[in-house]
């Protein structure tokens, strides 16, 4: 007679998920590098060819403002990069893995420090972050909206005073998402020096969903 042995799951050897998918750390990536070449552009732009220098003489007028406008078109194709990316991520998102999908992340964190009321230290800490990348995506969605109107506004067929104020919307969000920068790349630099060591590697090798 067969002897029939309990089944039992060994733990230890269960599959584990990583926490963040390649697609998602190549955007990650991809985007750090689009978004960062977007702002260098800008910053040329507003500091080397604004000085009294590239003032003086009228031959020194007509080179500055040739040599913005080339700045300027490697700003717009770096604009059309973070817009494909951003859209790519909105993508990404429906195809994600459940664990993996922002929202529903979000969403848990939500549930259990407003509705459970489980309001530890871990839990307050996790909806900030996710908090602070909602407010992150909700900016870059007004820079690729705003930037994609100035690029097109002769097509769009937007009057000049509409453009100026997409404009300053648009340079005024920028201010904005370099301050998320700065914030997220103190956070990092803060976590891996305390509890929460590994963030920069798990971007870079997925890490293990816990």
């Amino acid at each position: 007679m067969a002897i029939i042995e309990p089944v039992h799951k060994d733990v230890e050897n269960l599959p584990q998920y990583i926490k963040n998918s390649s697609p998602l750390r190549l955007w990650h990536w991809l985007s750090a590098i689009a978004i960062s070449g977007s702002l260098i552009t800008v910053l040329i732009n507003s500091t080397l060819f604004e000085g009294p220098a590239m003032r003086a003489t009228q031959a020194a007028k007509e080179l500055s403002h040739e040599l913005q406008e080339r700045v300027w078109g490697v700003h717009i194709y770096f604009g059309y990069a973070v817009a494909t990316l951003f859209l790519f991520r909105l993508i990404l998102e429906a195809f994600q893995l459940r664990d993996q999908k922002f929202s529903i992340s979000l969403k848990k964190l939500y549930q259990r420090f407003f509705v459970a009321r489980q309001r530890t230290l871990l839990v307050r800490h996790g909806l900030t972050v996710k908090i602070l990348y909602l407010v992150f995506y909700l900016l870059l969605t007004i820079m690729v909206v705003t930037g994609l109107s100035l690029a097109f506004h002769n097509e769009l067929g937007i009057p000049k005073p509409l453009s100026h104020s997409i404009k300053e919307v648009h340079g005024f969000c920028m201010y904005l998402i370099i301050a998320f920068i700065l914030v997220h790349i103190a956070g990092v630099v803060m976590a891996e020096r305390k509890e929460s060591n590994g963030i920069v590697s798990d971007m870079i090798n997925g890490g293990k969903n816990s």
